[in-house]
């Protein structure tokens, strides 16, 4: 990037020799880069109060006519005015209206660290301010100078072999700070220079591109922290990121947003490609998933030996999320970085609308990743062969099924749930009801207790004593309602099989 000497500043306003201006007392009374700030124009006033009509960074010329002789003048509150307002420095012209700089003016400026100059009689104020406006021209053409050749040594690198990492570091290059590049997953992918940044900045930074997938939108947005500043720019389409580029630096120019525009787009474009390629590698992947469903995994051995490296080791548990969210895109790019990473330790697919992943069971802690990053549920089968794959998927997707939110839900918990706990479905629910609504009838308009003897004598295993027991009432009592509530159910509760419908009935039905 062009130096930052070369900006219009007012120490390079100064240094014109041709104004002959000079600095009213020392730098060194001053703050840190008072002198290096940037001035943006330079205007002039006599105005006791010119701030409505001045901007920020601006340099205002005086001649001091607004300042009366032989009384005492408040020249901290017209200071006070300029600083507020945004005012980089004030030059006072001499021998024009007043014999030099004002003492009370000199003092004012002094307590309240603006920069005071002297301007001299024979120094036109214009030519003050086409000095500045020069340097404020010179310094365009040299930011669009450079912004050209810019872009056109990133377009060269563009070409090379890898052009999308030579594009992202001739962009560090040129802008002379540290560039990164995430996926869509949200790993940092590139970076250039390596391995520059700290392990705070690069936490927080981790964070901030995670916020910024997940609301899938194309944006730029700034980070900052106590010691670091980033900008950050998505790539891809809103909806569909493919990724953020992260540039160490708290805000670019106009020249600087142009070169990074551009590199967005060959950046966009890369990735484009990149995500056809992605789709036909998930595609081949995904017929050897449904080649381990038929129980003969030769094919799918074969063709991942030969692409990948062997199929992930026996025993195997296989693993299943929906591929119907709003970040499947970067679900599948995390899958696939994982199974380039391993070496056929991990094997995924699409299935229907299903995404199945297999690992060996040895394995199965990786997938919690998965639940933690895009809060989705995972459910995970028992250990198997790959003759059993197909059994193994069946399980994933009860598992997957039942889990009441994001996160693991391994099929070993959900069978010691029992049987009944997989058919709480709302259709369930609702057969059950209506199966008990004529008992419930009855036991309102009668006032009567079959439903409680009913769960009683189920709980006794069909006992009479037991129930009558459990009921505080006569074991007759007992029979005698049985006989009603076979009456009201129209059923034979003497069957093993109207029994067990009851039974499942009352947990269904509540």
């Amino acid at each position: 990037m062009v130096a930052r000497d070369a900006d219009p500043t007012l120490r390079a306003l100064l240094g014109r020799r041709e104004l002959r201006m000079r600095l009213a007392g020392e730098e060194k009374d001053l703050p840190p880069g008072a002198l290096d700030r940037p001035t943006r124009w330079v205007h002039s006033s006599d105005l006791d109060d010119p701030t409505p009509f001045l901007a920020d960074d601006l340099v205002l010329l005086t001649t001091g006519t607004q300042f009366p002789t032989g009384s005492s003048y408040p020249f901290d509150t017209y200071v006070r005015r300029l600083v507020d307002r945004g005012v980089a420095a004030l030059g006072f012209g001499t021998e024009v209206a007043r014999d030099g700089i004002p003492a009370g003016l000199a003092v004012a400026c002094r307590r309240a660290n603006l920069p005071l100059f002297e301007v001299p009689y024979d120094t036109p104020f214009i030519a003050v301010a086409r000095a500045n406006a020069e340097a404020v021209a010179a310094q365009a053409y040299a930011r669009r100078s450079w912004a050209l050749s810019a872009q056109r040594a990133i377009a060269l690198a563009a070409l090379r072999p890898d052009g999308l990492d030579a594009t992202i570091a001739e962009l560090a290059k040129q802008l002379d700070t540290w560039v990164g590049m995430y996926d869509a997953a949200g790993e940092l992918v590139r970076e250039h220079p390596a391995g520059t940044l700290t392990s705070e900045a690069s936490s927080v930074l981790r964070i901030e591109v995670d916020a910024v997938l997940r609301r899938g939108a194309r944006a730029g947005s700034s980070l900052r922290s106590d010691t670091d500043a980033f900008t950050l720019q998505t790539l891809g389409r809103g909806g569909s990121l493919r990724g953020v580029l992260a540039i160490a630096a708290s805000e670019l120019d106009q020249a600087g947003r142009d070169v990074v525009t551009a590199v967005i787009a060959m950046a966009g474009l890369a990735l484009e490609q990149h995500q056809r390629l992605s789709r036909a590698r998930t595609a081949l992947r995904s017929g050897m998933v449904r080649s381990l469903l038929t129980g003969d995994p030769a094919l799918a051995r074969q063709i991942s030996r030969d692409v990948w490296g062997p199929l992930p080791a026996a025993p195997i548990v296989a693993a299943v999320t929906d591929a119907a969210g709003p970040r499947t895109h970067a679900l599948i790019d995390v899958l696939e970085l994982r199974a380039d990473e391993r070496h056929g330790a991990l094997l995924y697919g699409t299935l229907d609308d299903d995404v199945v992943i297999v690992v060996p069971a040895s394995a199965a802690a990786t997938l919690e990743e998965l639940p933690t990053r895009f809060a989705v549920r995972v459910g995970v089968s028992e250990p198997v062969g790959y003759a059993e794959a197909g059994r193994a998927l069946a399980q994933a997707r009860a598992a997957r099924d039942r889990a009441a939110g994001p996160g693991l839900s391994h099929f070993a918990e959900v069978q010691n749930r029992g049987i009944l706990s997989a058919l709480t479905s709302a259709d369930a629910a609702t057969v059950a009801s209506g199966y008990l609504a004529p008992l419930r009838a009855h036991d309102r308009e009668t006032g009567g207790r079959l439903e409680d003897t009913l769960r009683a004598w189920l709980e006794a295993d069909g006992s009479n004593e037991r129930a009558a027991t459990a009921l505080g009432v006569h074991r007759h009592t007992v029979r005698t309602r049985l006989a009603a509530a076979e009456k009201v159910l129209g059923t034979d509760l003497g069957s093993f099989a109207a029994r067990a419908e009851l039974w499942t009935a009352f947990h269904l039905g509540g």
